[in-house]
């Protein structure tokens, strides 16, 4: 799965215009590549109909090379729609690419019987009930010991290192909206990727 932002920018309603007809061309080109495309968040644009953001999931086999295809500054160019005499024809707009945060499967985790540590008296001494939990896909690694039996150290090793995982995702999903906030600040007026022409939005040829 890939999430592509589609962007107007700071740009006027015209560009906010261009990411909606975006939108529909990126469909129709996702439908015959077998992506499938879920819008699952928006801003809303200055006009009815119109969006200044829109955040979409992308999954197929062939979901991060058609991505990439929307990677980038994107071209407009028609007469506006909203200001008839406006002599301005180029509406820049952008997409970009973000990686999700890596799934993680908890499965995947290496026990290591060891002995307890610290207070606990005899059977703390001289049994190996405590467990080190390694999380081999993220390298977290937690040790449980506080549960008499090796099996509920296990259960709680792998509760610690879900907890971390769930920590260090929240961490990757504040850092990941922040740069989808800066990219709408760093389109590049020039050197579109794409260009779509006139109110049919009709995509110059790749």
């Amino acid at each position: 799965m890939v999430l592509l932002q589609l962007s107007a920018s700071r740009g006027p309603a015209e560009c906010a215009l261009a990411v909606a007809k975006c939108l529909v061309q990126l469909q129709r080109e996702a439908l015959a590549s077998n992506v499938s495309v879920e819008v699952i968040d928006t801003e809303a644009g200055p006009e009815p109909g119109t969006w200044r953001s829109l955040l979409l999931t992308l999954d197929g086999a062939e979901a991060a090379a058609f991505a990439q295809r929307w990677n980038g500054t994107l071209l407009w160019v028609c007469a506006s729609p909203y200001r008839p005499a406006h002599k301005r024809k180029n509406w820049f707009f952008g997409g970009r690419v973000f990686e999700l945060p890596q799934a993680c499967d908890s499965s995947e985790v290496r026990f290591e019987a060891i002995r307890a540590s610290g207070p606990g008296g005899q059977h703390v001494n001289k049994t190996a009930s405590a467990v080190r939990a390694t999380h081999l896909a993220s390298g977290i690694s937690v040790k449980a010991q506080t549960e008499r039996s090796q099996q509920a150290n296990k259960r709680l090793a792998l509760a610690l290192i879900e907890q971390r995982l769930a920590e260090r995702a929240e961490a990757a999903a504040a850092d990941q909206r922040a740069d989808r906030h800066r990219a709408h600040r760093t389109i590049d007026r020039g050197n579109a990727l794409r260009t779509f022409r006139d109110r049919a939005f009709t995509p110059d040829a790749d």
